[in-house]
C-alpha cells in the first residue's frame, strides 16, 4: 500500500492507495494550519492512521504540494505554504515513520494520476491544465512526466502572456495565471459590472466588489448572454496559454483540471474555440482536442502516490 498526500494552504487531502490498480482504500482530510512542525504531526497520525487500516504494509509515502519543488523534495518557493521554503518536509517525515518519500508540485502529481488513471490514460502525450484561484500545470510527454532539470517544470501558469499586463502577486507582469485562472474570471465579471455589462451578477452579489467567478459560471448554466460573453473572454485567454504549449510540446491533446472543470464542456468548446486563432500552423498540424479529467480533487493526492513507484524506476 502507499499513502497519498496533497497538501494545500487550508487542507491535506490523503488517500491510502492500491498501487497495483490505483484503488482507494481510505481517505482522510485534515487541516493544515500550524507551523511546519504541527503539519509534520498530523501527517504523521495519518500515516499511522492508514496503517492501523491497512491490509498490507505501507512501503511509501508521496506528497503533492503547489509551488517550485526541487528534485531533492524541498520546498523552493510555495506562496500557500511559506513556512514549508526551505524546510526538509520529506527528510523529516521519513525519519518520523521510516518510509520512503517523494515530494513533488501538485499539478505534476494531477498529471500523473491522470496518466495512470484517468482522461490521459491512452495518451502519451498531453498538458495538464489545472485552473482553479491560480493555474498549474503538469506534463506528460512520451508517458513520462516531465520535471526538468531542477523539478521546477510545468510553471506555465506563471509564463508571460502580455508582456505590458499588470503585475501579478508573485511580482510578475503579464502572467497567464493573472488572465485566465478563476480569479481571473471573477475579475473579468466585476469589470463588466462596473460598465453595466453583468446585471445577473450584481443581482447574485448585491454589490460589484462581491462578483466572483461563481456568479460568472452560474450565468453561463442559465445561458444570461451578458455572463457568455465574458466567459467567450475567458475562454480566449485561456486558449493563449494553451496554444504556446500546443506549440512548445506538440501535445496530442490537453486536459483540464481544477475547479472550473465543473463548468463542464461549455468550458472544452469555449477554448477549442479560440485555439485556432493562436497556435501555430494549426490548420496542417493533427487536431489537438480539449477533454476533462476524470479524478477531480482526487488527482493530487493519487498522484503523489503513484509517483513514488515512478521515481523509483528512474533511479534504478
Amino acid at each position: 500500500m502507499i499513502v497519498g498526500l496533497d497538501i494545500g494552504g487550508t487542507n491535506i487531502r490523503a488517500l491510502l492507495i492500491r498501487p497495483e490498480t490505483g484503488e482507494i482504500i481510505n481517505r482522510r482530510q485534515e487541516s493544515s494550519a500550524g507551523n511546519e512542525n504541527e503539519l509534520l504531526s498530523s501527517l504523521t497520525k495519518i500515516i499511522e492512521s492508514f496503517s492501523e487500516v491497512s491490509e498490507k504494509e505501507i512501503t511509501g509515502v508521496g506528497l503533492a504540494i503547489a509551488g517550485l519543488i526541487g528534485r531533492d523534495g524541498i520546498v523552493h518557493y510555495s506562496p500557500n505554504l511559506p513556512n514549508l521554503v526551505e524546510f526538509p518536509i520529506g527528510t523529516h517525515l521519513q525519519d518520523l515513520t521510516g518510509l520512503p518519500i517523494f515530494v513533488g508540485n501538485d499539478a505534476t502529481a494531477g498529471a500523473w494520476a491522470e496518466a495512470k488513471l484517468g482522461a490521459g490514460r491512452e495518451i502519451d502525450n498531453f498538458a495538464f491544465v489545472a485552473l482553479g484561484t491560480g493555474i498549474g500545470t503538469g506534463l506528460v510527454v512520451n508517458k513520462k512526466i516531465v520535471l526538468g532539470a531542477h523539478g521546477f517544470a510545468g510553471e506555465a501558469g506563471h509564463a508571460t502572456t502580455q508582456s505590458d499586463g499588470p503585475t501579478h502577486i508573485t511580482g510578475l507582469s503579464g502572467s497567464w495565471e493573472y488572465f485566465a485562472s478563476g480569479n481571473a474570471l471573477g475579475r473579468l465579471g466585476r469589470e463588466a459590472a462596473q460598465k453595466g455589462k453583468f446585471a445577473l451578477g450584481l443581482e447574485l452579489a448585491n454589490s460589484e466588489e462581491q462578483i466572483t467567478g461563481l456568479h460568472v459560471s452560474e450565468g453561463v448554466f442559465n445561458e444570461d448572454q451578458q455572463s457568455l460573453v465574458i466567459f467567450d473572454e475567458f475562454c480566449r485567454q485561456v486558449a493563449i496559454g494553451i496554444s504556446n504549449l500546443i506549440t512548445i510540446l506538440d501535445t496530442e491533446e490537453i486536459i483540464l483540471g481544477g475547479g472550473l472543470v465543473q463548468i463542464g464542456d461549455q468550458l472544452v468548446s469555449g477554448v477549442e474555440k479560440w485555439l485556432p486563432e493562436f497556435v501555430f500552423g494549426w490548420k496542417h498540424r493533427p487536431k489537438v482536442p480539449v477533454r476533462l479529467a476524470e479524478l477531480g480533487i482526487d488527482a493530487g493526492s493519487l498522484g503523489a502516490g503513484l509517483l513514488i513507484n515512478e521515481m523509483r524506476k528512474d533511479n534504478k
